[in-house]
């Protein structure tokens, strides 16, 4: 499965504990009882989803020795560089120098003061470059944050090793991996407003720039709960998209998240991109082992991990893999519903979502999960789900139709019950969306009424 819902990455898991003491919380309702679940709340009102991708965006930001490029997609690029800096790989002991620029975006007001931030990113980085990505923030309190690194960042591996940056806090809040999170929600506090920096870094003398070309970020305050309101089935369509399974892997590139089991993440990115028309090139694959089927799942794998998590399941890393490949997109961002999905499906899009489960919540899946990413690539006449799960013992079994009622809940709750009876956290909604760089009029509707620009 997926490593992406260990306790150490989410701060939900403590504060669902707590909430749990204090109110002597018991068993979960069932999945199907929703006249026990929390008011019905819009996507609008639980997220903020901004990201600066203009021309007039670029140059909007503070500039020191980056240069904005226009086009038909615009980035910020290395101009004149602001100096050198060493830089020690944690993951090699490697030291090297490299030239680099910055750029800060301005300061963004969040519509939904939050308890979680996430920071998404689409960039090329050719050879001898990488980027690094930092959050700096204003509470509801008044105070500031420090400066968050949020992800070291390279397509490649060649360079740098991608990595997240374990033990940041202030003591109000904490970087769980790819997440910024309020450490204690129930005091009320909130982040209010953020700006991010880029660092843009080269080899020195060098005359190749990392172009980066959509920076963002999704703040959201999802209310803790155990069960969602059930939502009114739309209209029925399926997508066609490509069908793989992480089980084939298993024990492929263990050096990856000990191989193809903990693959989920890369594989059902794999599927989304090559929906999109990606492809990978035999000089690309080259390095696979020859006598691996769908070769290309193991290249997800390796050009998602994450070197400090140890594992593929890093959400921006893999909307960043997915925006090397040409005129895709990629973002992180919280849904609120059911429809929300039903309205992406509807123009085309499918959604990477994420989830958690114990085995006999999802009927037909065979297994339970701590967390786990699956493909939605549409809805039955009845308004169920039909997904590509990775976790399927073979490419052919990898299609398969979940109940509307329990899927909606076990991917938009923020608390759960595990097998030991203990409160641990769900993802609240969290997914992946690819998308074209150009989307066609009614996609950008769609995207745009899910908050996504």
């Amino acid at each position: 499965m997926s490593r992406a819902e260990q306790p150490s990455r989410r701060t939900v898991l403590a504060v669902a504990v707590a909430a749990a003491v204090a109110g002597g919380a018991g068993p979960a309702n069932a999945v199907g009882d929703t006249a026990a679940a929390e008011p019905d709340e819009t996507t609008a009102r639980l997220v903020d989803n901004h990201a600066w991708t203009t021309y007039r965006d670029w140059r909007s930001g503070t500039a020191d020795g980056t240069r904005a490029v226009a086009g038909r997609r615009p980035g910020v690029v290395i101009g004149t560089p602001a100096g050198t800096t060493e830089y020690t790989d944690p993951h090699t002991r490697t030291t090297a120098t490299w030239e680099y620029t910055t750029w800060t975006s301005p300061v963004h007001a969040l519509a939904v003061p939050s308890t979680e931030v996430i920071a998404s990113w689409n960039a090329r980085t050719p050879a001898g470059t990488w980027i690094q990505i930092e959050l700096q923030g204003t509470y509801s309190d008044g105070t500031a944050t420090p400066w968050y690194v949020m992800g070291r960042w390279a397509a490649g591996d060649g360079d740098i090793k991608r990595t997240s940056v374990d033990d940041q806090t202030d003591g109000k809040s904490t970087i769980w991996t790819d997440t910024f999170a309020i450490d204690d929600p129930s005091t009320g506090l909130r982040l209010s407003s953020y700006r991010l920096r880029l660092t843009l870094y080269r080899k020195p003398g060098a005359k190749n720039t990392p172009t980066v070309w959509r920076l963002g970020a999704m703040g959201s305050d999802v209310p803790d709960r155990f069960t969602v309101p059930a939502s009114t089935p739309g209209p029925a369509r399926e997508l066609i998209v490509p069908r793989y399974s992480q089980e084939i892997h298993k024990g492929q590139y263990p050096e990856y998240d000990n191989g193809g089991e903990a693959w989920c993440s890369p594989t059902s990115s794999q599927m989304i991109i090559e929906y999109w028309g990606g492809r990978l090139t035999k000089e690309q694959l080259a390095w696979v082992e020859p006598s691996y089927a769908d070769p290309q799942v193991c290249h997800a794998a390796r050009y998602t991990y994450d070197y400090q998590y140890e594992g593929c399941g890093n959400w921006p890393f893999n909307a960043a893999y997915a925006a090397t490949f040409k005129d895709l997109q990629g973002v992180v961002t919280r849904l609120g519903s059911l429809t929300d999905l039903e309205r992406l499906i509807a123009a085309g899009i499918p959604a990477i979502t994420s989830q958690s489960f114990l085995k006999e919540e999802l009927t037909g899946a065979g297994y339970g999960t701590s967390g786990h990413l699956m493909t939605v690539i549409g809805f039955t006449t009845d308004g169920d789900v039909i997904a590509n799960d990775p976790a399927s013992p073979g490419d052919e079994a990898v299609r398969r139709v979940y109940k509307r009622r329990e899927w909606e809940n076990i991917w938009l709750r923020t608390k759960r019950y595990n097998a030991s009876g203990k409160v641990v956290s769900g993802t609240g909604g969290v997914c992946y969306l690819y998308f074209p760089v150009c989307p066609t009029p009614r996609q950008r509707r769609a995207l745009a009424a899910v908050g996504v620009r």
